[in-house]
């Protein structure tokens, strides 16, 4: 009978190792992860989610339909971390919501581009030509600012984040800027010569950002790290380790060539340093 038992517990403790090998395998412990998005389509989000599976985190996607809930959701701690959003936007939320969220990863970058069904190059622009240009705060100053380096015009020393043209300093050949809502920029294309078109609604135009557009943002532009898009977590878990992970395997190469594709080059992966963002996001909540 003492040989039965010790067999028998010999046998329990065999199988309680085999077990905790194969727990080891992906992990000691699963750790479940909510990331907010205001789209889980993208051809990034399987394969981030199948890697982190095999280190043994378990990504779950929270959709939201507005741009202010997942910030929201964040502070309140109902998910865990959010993407969706550029750095400009966040640092706006965070300066009038008094909410104590920081950005610790960079992620895609869309670039706004200038269209036109009359021209091929900026060069061939005329004296008094009609330019349309977003006309909600954010976009139409960020229009202005890639039409200054297209050469077109030049903004006062002072210009803003939410500047307009009001703040052009110099229009050489007399451009005629018509700002209209956001929607409408690829539908005037008939009746302008040229139309500044951010990088959703141009795709949504069927327009190919990355080929169509005769002059587009620069990702080597430092002016436009306000437009790069971040993963945002709450301050007291900038040392998080899991969270630190999912911002590396995201910015890996396999992550750079779906988004790649998925938007048929319209969109780029952009690794900033955490220094970089920090920077970024402190000069734009003053």
């Amino acid at each position: 009978m003492k040989k039965f038992w010790l067999l028998a517990l010999a046998l329990v403790t065999a199988l309680a190792l085999a077990a905790c090998g194969n727990a080891n395998a992906v992990g000691e412990k699963t750790v479940k992860v909510k990331i907010g998005v205001n789209g889980a389509d993208g051809a990034q989000w399987p394969i981030l989610k199948e890697k982190a599976k095999k280190e043994g985190i378990d990504i779950e996607l929270v959709e939201f339909a507005d741009y202010t809930l997942p910030n929201n959701a964040l502070a309140q701690g109902d998910i865990d971390l959010n993407a969706f959003q550029t750095i400009a936007f966040f640092a706006q939320y965070v300066e009038e919501s008094g909410n104590d969220l920081i950005p610790i990863g960079s992620t895609v970058f869309a670039p706004m581009g200038i269209y036109s069904e009359k021209i091929k190059d900026i060069s061939e622009l005329k004296k008094g030509d009609k330019v349309a240009i977003p006309d909600d705060p954010a976009n139409q100053a960020r229009a202005l600012v890639l039409l200054e380096s297209a050469g077109l015009i030049k903004l006062a020393d002072d210009f803003g984040l939410f500047d307009d043209p009001s703040k052009i300093s110099e229009n050489p050949i007399g451009l005629d800027i018509l700002p209209m809502t956001a929607q409408q920029t690829p539908r005037v294309l008939p009746d302008v010569a040229v139309s500044v078109i951010n990088n959703g609604i141009a795709g949504q135009a069927g327009f190919s950002p990355a080929e169509d557009s005769i002059f587009k943002e620069d990702e080597a532009d430092e002016r436009i790290q306000p437009y790069i898009n971040i993963i945002a977590a709450s301050a007291e878990e900038k040392d998080n380790e899991t969270y630190k992970r999912i911002v590396e395997l995201y910015q890996e190469d396999d992550i750079a060539e779906a988004i790649k594709e998925d938007t048929n080059g319209g969109s780029i992966l952009i690794k900033l340093s955490q220094d970089q963002l920090d920077k970024t996001f402190n000069e734009l909540k003053k």
